[in-house]
């Protein structure tokens, strides 16, 4: 709050006022010489000088420096850092994303087929030679597209093919397309024809897409009962 006769008692108090005609002078103090008046406050340069009073500054020859960048405390360590270096690499580059690790991941193999050869498959050992894509197909328009498909590629000798089906994400229960290319591949007219199938690698549809390696020649009756058998035990 403003308050300005706050130092009006000590101004009357220090500064003598000049005596009219008939009063006497009763003894006023006197003010010492060059003192200022007294306001209550001390100044900041003032407050300073009282606080550092008897310091001394510390020599030059005392003081250890230290490589900011060669000490490092542990609070200082980003610990989540390589956490997100390797979800820049699996989304710029889809590395270290495995899909045989998920629940979307399928695979199937004819009789006396070794698992290192799905393995093989799956990390695409084996080039492909045509592919089809069967996205926004109904269940019929599919199947016509998967024979066409099949009969060509049996009868020009190819053996590396990739079916797209997508992940059915947007089935109310379960993905339709992707269900029934394994039905085709494992019970189908074309099993004969299968050595092995198995979920794509990320950079070709991933769980959206299935690697199909064929025969040279359809499988004998003999060997389709014997898969036909271990399919119903697993």
């Amino acid at each position: 709050m403003n308050n300005p006769f706050k130092n009006l008692k000590s101004l009357l108090r220090y500064h003598e006022l000049p005596i009219r005609d008939g009063e006497k002078d009763h003894g006023r103090p006197v003010p010492p010489a060059c003192a200022p008046p007294f306001t209550g406050e001390k100044d900041d340069k003032v407050i300073f000088q009282e606080a550092m009073a008897g310091v001394k500054p510390i020599s030059s020859r005392t003081i250890i420096k230290v490589n900011p960048e060669a000490v490092k405390n542990e609070s200082d360590i980003d610990e989540d850092k390589e956490g997100r270096n390797c979800l820049m690499r699996l989304v710029r580059h889809g590395e270290g994303f495995d899909v045989a690790g998920t629940p979307e991941y399928m695979e199937g193999a004819n009789y006396k087929v070794h698992p290192e050869l799905i393995k093989r498959l799956h990390n695409g050992a084996f080039s492909i030679q045509a592919h089809i894509d069967l996205h926004g197909m109904t269940v019929a328009q599919a199947a016509l597209t998967f024979d066409a498909f099949f009969k060509r590629a049996t009868s020009t000798g190819l053996r590396g093919l990739l079916i797209i089906h997508g992940r059915g994400l947007s089935s109310p229960d379960k993905p339709v397309l992707k269900l029934k290319v394994r039905e085709w591949l494992t019970y189908g007219s074309w099993r004969k024809w299968v050595i092995a199938f198995s979920s794509a690698r990320p950079c070709d549809g991933g769980a959206g897409a299935t690697y199909v390696l064929l025969r040279k020649s359809p499988a004998t009756k003999r060997d389709r009962k014997k898969l036909l058998k271990r399919s119903n035990n697993s």
